[in-house]
């Protein structure tokens, strides 16, 4: 039996722990905070839970995978509810569109905007279905170490079918001539953290996830779901410590002994770090041992970071949705404020959660929970400035849009953002989603799950493949666990295809 550590019980750290402690390994967990989830910790006051990152469950199937794998079903850990409507839209000029839970009520809302529209709509679904079950059914559970796995006949036949070489935009625009349904087809790449224009039509399989998977929400907020991991790592025997801030990884003849924690050292045959793999590489490691630059880094395109603000209000949200878009500013102008001539958006697009509307215990009785999120450039100036400039004009539109003045009733607020990313998680210029799946940054373009440098270390997170949000950080762990069985010699690590 191998002794191995894992650095970060986010999601990824998680997912790693649980599946090498099944595998029986010894497995103990760091942690650098006073709780386990990475970016989706929480945090309460007076009454109010907030979720402090995630607030979108999509890919339900991701998870249900995930603990059906450890003996479990979701149903045991946790209560989920399907959001109906899933979301709203606001659009220029304030007009909001329901959109709602199911294919074909959608196709109907599809029709009463483009002629044709729902049709349309059902065989974007349709191709979209089909890459979805593909990369679920094997290209997001290849571990992408070399390019040879991707150099087989079947991808190379595949490859003009899944649009992998077509932006994103480009293939929203030819199923819909109406500029408003091609960008709603076209919107869930956004969590990728890259534009539609620069993102793989590939990932068309994240509007199928959103349009015929649905929009779901754990009750209780989503720690539960970090909750729920974090039990079944523990039955597995993983052994979880707070609060400890690892301070180097330690290499000797180019293979891990150990890390140096603040409060001593730990030994182990090997290392899994799923936190920030940047941080991890330039801060954790000698120079002789990293695999990239700080040239590298720099050539990145990051994902944005975010503005957050939680916010505690008294009394009602004017029957403001669990989910609402504002795309009521100019989306381009706001990417090229995040991807182009980087700097603070004037008229920034931004997101409202209001979890409270559908699970009461987030707020106090007569109180509303309300989450904000504004994306921005990573590696901006962050400034109170700034954030207040965002917040006022955020809240401008919110309390139009809603029709009641909302900041005479807020009892609680507190905003977070770059600085707060680099100062919690070693974020990389502030990152909040870590590195874009553009077409340049996917699969084995990407910073390696293993090092080529240093024997027994391994990454995982939103940083390395598959790539940025909730369910490819699982498969993140995932896919980091059974790379190091298989060195190991393992059994658990036969192939790297999705488990039935």
């Amino acid at each position: 039996m191998s002794h191995i550590i894992v650095i970060g019980s986010g999601f990824a750290g998680l997912s790693a722990s649980a599946h090498l402690a099944a595998d029986g390994h010894s497995v103990q967990l760091l942690e650098r905070h006073n709780q386990p989830g990475g970016r989706a910790r929480t945090f309460t006051h007076e009454g109010f839970r907030f979720d402090m990152g995630p607030s979108w469950y999509w890919m339900p199937d991701v998870f249900e995978r995930h603990f059906r794998h450890f003996g479990y079903d979701v149903s045991e850990l946790y209560e989920l509810v399907r959001l109906d409507p899933s979301y709203q839209v606001v659009w220029p000029g304030g007009e909001a569109w329901d959109i709602p839970a199911g294919v074909e009520p959608l196709m109907r809302l599809f029709d009463s905007h483009e002629s044709g529209g729902g049709r349309k709509l059902e065989r974007f679904l349709e191709d979209a279905g089909t890459i979805y079950d593909a990369a679920m059914g094997d290209y997001l559970f290849r571990p992408s170490l070399t390019f040879g796995e991707f150099v087989d006949f079947r991808l190379v036949k595949e490859v003009a079918r899944l649009r992998m070489l077509e932006s994103m935009s480009k293939h929203a625009r030819r199923f819909f001539k109406n500029p408003r349904l091609a960008r709603l087809v076209e919107w869930p790449v956004l969590f990728l953290g890259a534009s539609a224009k620069d993102t793989s039509a590939m990932y068309s399989l994240m509007s199928y996830a959103d349009m015929a998977l649905g929009t779901w929400y754990p009750m209780g907020g989503m720690h539960k779901i970090i909750e729920a991991m974090s039990k079944v790592g523990h039955a597995l025997g993983v052994s979880t410590k707070l609060s400890t801030r690892v301070r180097q990884i330690r290499v000797r003849e180019k293979r891990v002994t150990g890390v140096e924690t603040e409060n001593g050292f730990l030994p182990c045959d090997a290392v899994i770090a799923s936190a920030d793999y940047h941080h991890v590489e330039q801060d954790l490691l000698e120079p002789r041992y990293r695999q990239y630059s700080k040239r590298y880094w720099q050539s990145r395109t990051m994902s944005p970071s975010s503005l957050l603000f939680y916010l505690g209000i008294d009394g009602d949200l004017g029957g403001l949705k669990h989910h609402t878009l504002f795309f009521d500013e100019d989306l381009d102008a706001h990417m090229d404020a995040v991807y182009g001539k980087t700097r603070w958006p004037t008229a920034p697009l931004f997101y409202a959660c209001a979890p409270s509307t559908t699970d009461p215990s987030v707020a106090p009785a007569g109180a509303s929970n309300l989450f904000l999120l504004i994306p921005l450039a990573a590696g901006l100036p962050d400034t109170p400035k700034m954030r207040d400039e965002i917040f006022a004009s955020v809240m401008d539109r919110l309390e139009r849009h809603i029709g009641r003045a909302l900041r005479k009733s807020i009892v609680f607020q507190r905003s977070y953002a770059m600085e707060d990313f680099e100062r919690d998680y070693s974020a990389y210029k502030g990152n909040a989603y870590g590195m874009a799946n553009t077409l340049r940054q996917t699969g084995p373009l990407k910073p390696k799950l293993k090092s080529q440098k240093v024997r027994g270390l391994y990454f995982a997170g939103q940083l390395t493949v598959p790539g940025p949000g909730m369910p490819p950080s699982l498969i993140s762990g995932e896919l980091s666990a059974k790379v190091l069985a298989n060195d190991l010699g393992s059994t658990a690590s036969r192939g790297y295809q999705a488990a039935s």
